[in-house]
Parts: structure tokens; C-alpha cells; sequence
């Protein structure tokens, strides 16, 4: 069997098991896509952007969907009280009782497919769904050049910097540190990623050109996407923007309280060198050529 083949019939497994395939999706009288718009609401409400890019919907099927929970008296979509170019969808009362309906409906379901299965059975099937959740989440981030002067990569900054805060003994003062200019890493001197999942900037990193060498700067995932591989994809294609760039070798500095980074840098076959710089909070210097030669 081909790995095409097996996902087909893993999702063809799923899709039966769930329900989905059924018109009235938990006895309910709607499809799972409306009943799933349902379960998105949170109390206050949410802007229709987004809901699109949370649930992966292009504009037109999300207004049917919608259209169809206002016939039903489920949903009620106003314009933002504080921005009027914005419209939310709210639950109404009778749309809240629904989805509790729905809540028990489905706890009932994931019993039923739990039930039959002995203690270990039970653990194997809980234990492969968390790691197919996250490889599926994993496959839904998106890397994306930025302007570093602009609000992702501004907003990913601030969060590295808040995340060395936090891990150095002393602190982290951004203007104490080797600084790091726009220009340095926009077109053509350099480059700047963000990873965007769901349409939320979840992390980043930047790479200065210096000709025959280039350095990584920045590179920061946010905690509630770390596990899915992003710091080595952020890693990889910053190390291919060198390359491209005719660089043979790619260095970067960290400090010692980075632990996790440090042993990332290694996995990825960084070697430990000499000082390259002054940077004040640095304790390790690495570099990783790319022309398989020996740092």
C-alpha cells in the first residue's frame, strides 16, 4: 500500500466512523459543517474573518452555513459595535441550548467508538490520535516572507524578546543586545519568515547576507505551537534563502539558558566555533556549512 493510498483509507475510516457522511450529522437535522460552525462561537461571538481562516472556509460557503443556522433562529450575525466595517455571529439563546444538545450527542459518539475497545486498546487509539492531531496541525503552518518593519514580524519580535526575558537569569534588554536594523534583514541584505497558523503568527526567524556566510537572527516559536516542527522548518528554509544567496555557510550565537535551541542547532548539524562577534548575552557561537565542507 502507498502512503496516498493508506491516508485515503484512513480517511475514508474516519469519515464513516464519525458520522460524517450522514446528511443529519448526530440526529440533528444539519450537516457536521453547520453544527461545527455551532461549536466555534465562543460566547462573545467572533468576527466572520475569523471564522474563515479557523475553519479553513472560503466566504461563500461560510455565508450559507450562516444563513441556514439564522433561518433556524441558531445564529444571529450583527455589525461590530466598535468596528462597523466588521460583522460577528452570535449564538442566540436557543442556539446555546442547541449546542449543548450537541455536546451530549457527541460525548455519546466518542463513547461508542471507545466502548468496545479493552484499557490498552483504549490507550493505544487516545495515544495515535494526539500524535495524528499534531502532525495534522503541523501540516496547516505556513511559512511566509514578511516586511520585517511591519505587525507580524513586529508582534513575533516582542515575543522573543518577552521569551529571553524570561529565560535569562538577568533579564534581556533589547538595547543592550548586537542590534539588529529593518534594512538588515529585508531585500536584498537579508530576509524575514513568520509561521502562520490559522492565520495567528505562531513564529519566526530572520537571516543576514554577508556573501560567502550568512546569520540567523531571531528564531522564536510560540509555546502553543512548539512540537510541531516549526523551529526546524523555520531552521531550513532560512539556510536555503542563504544558499540561494551563494552563502557556504550559515553561523548564529545563543546563549547558554537555551538549552532547547542548543540541542535543535546540534540536531541540525551545527558545530560549535570561535567568537564570530560581541554580542553581549551570547556564551555559544555555531556555525553549519552548506557546501558539505568542515566548519
Amino acid at each position: 500500500m502507498t502512503e496516498i493510498e493508506q491516508v485515503r483509507r484512513f480517511n475514508r475510516l474516519v469519515t464513516q466512523r464519525v458520522g460524517v457522511l450522514d446528511d443529519e450529522y448526530l440526529g440533528r437535522a444539519r450537516s457536521v459543517g453547520a453544527s461545527r460552525l455551532l461549536w466555534e462561537l465562543p460566547p462573545d461571538g467572533a468576527d466572520l474573518r475569523s471564522l474563515r481562516a479557523r475553519l479553513g472556509l472560503d466566504s461563500g460557503y461560510l455565508t450559507r452555513l450562516l444563513g441556514r443556522l439564522q433561518a433556524e433562529g441558531l445564529v444571529r450575525v450583527d455589525v461590530d459595535r466598535d468596528d462597523k466595517r466588521v460583522r460577528r455571529a452570535r449564538l442566540t439563546a436557543a442556539g446555546r441550548r442547541e449546542r449543548e444538545t450537541l455536546d451530549r450527542s457527541s460525548d455519546a459518539l466518542a463513547e461508542s467508538l471507545l466502548a468496545p475497545l479493552s484499557a490498552g486498546q483504549r490507550r493505544r487509539l487516545l495515544a495515535a490520535m494526539a500524535d495524528v492531531e499534531q502532525l495534522l496541525t503541523a501540516g496547516l503552518a505556513e511559512l511566509r516572507l514578511v516586511d520585517p518593519g511591519g505587525p507580524l514580524a513586529t508582534y513575533c519580535w516582542e515575543q522573543y524578546f518577552a521569551t529571553l526575558n524570561a529565560a535569562f537569569d538577568a533579564g534581556f534588554d533589547p538595547g543592550a543586545s548586537r542590534k539588529v536594523d529593518v534594512a538588515e534583514v529585508s531585500e536584498p541584505h537579508g530576509a524575514t519568515l513568520v509561521a502562520m497558523l490559522r492565520e495567528e503568527p505562531v513564529g519566526c526567524g530572520s537571516v543576514k547576507h554577508h556573501g560567502d556566510w550568512a546569520e540567523v537572527k531571531r528564531v522564536w516559536v510560540a509555546p502553543s505551537a512548539r512540537g510541531l516542527g516549526l523551529a526546524r522548518r523555520i531552521m531550513s528554509e532560512l539556510e536555503t534563502l542563504a544558499a540561494e544567496r551563494g552563502a557556504t555557510a550559515v553561523r548564529l550565537d545563543t546563549n547558554k539558558a537555551l538549552s532547547a535551541a542548543i540541542s535543535l542547532y546540534r540536531g541540525l548539524g551545527y558545530v560549535e566555533i570561535p567568537a564570530y562577534n560581541d554580542e553581549p548575552y551570547a556564551h555559544h557561537w555555531f556555525e553549519k556549512r552548506l557546501d558539505g565542507g568542515k566548519s
